[in-house]
């Protein structure tokens, strides 16, 4: 599969799982050249994606570096340990770019994602609503 294709499936299983913020295709290209995006499939089942957003560079003064692993897994392949996978993986790739701190976000709707992070010592830092939205986000800060 090409790397516009795997650009087109991240970016189905975001706008499925965060449809209060649908990004297009040249959004989702613009946070590939900054951010680690994958796809996970089940032979050719599109199953789940997955985001690594760095840390920043360089590290403002006195902080630590914070990473954000995001796993997304669709409703209908959950609880197979897909998330868990991608989760691991994700981690590991943050680990690797020198993070120190992993956080991850969640839109507050998604009471799977919110339960899986809880699970996985992850520990509500904040949550906010963006401009124009009615659902909010919850930050969240590995423990």
């Amino acid at each position: 599969m090409s790397g516009e294709a795997l650009l087109r499936d991240w970016r189905h299983v975001h706008n499925v799982i965060i449809p209060t913020d649908p990004l297009s295709l040249d959004e989702v290209r613009e946070r590939a050249g900054r951010n680690r995006l994958e796809v996970a499939y089940l032979g050719d089942v599109l199953v789940g994606c997955s985001t690594v957003r760095p840390p920043a560079v360089p590290l403002p003064e006195g902080e630590r570096a914070a990473a954000t692993v995001i796993a997304r897994v669709l409703a209908a392949h959950r609880r197979r340990g897909i998330g868990g996978a991608l989760y691991a993986h994700g981690l590991a790739t943050a680990r690797g770019l020198g993070a120190e701190v992993i956080e991850t976000v969640v839109l507050a709707s998604n009471r799977d994602g919110l339960r899986f992070a809880l699970a996985h010592g992850f520990v509500e830092v904040e949550t906010y609503l963006l401009p124009g939205d009615t659902v909010p986000y919850v930050d969240l800060r590995l423990a």
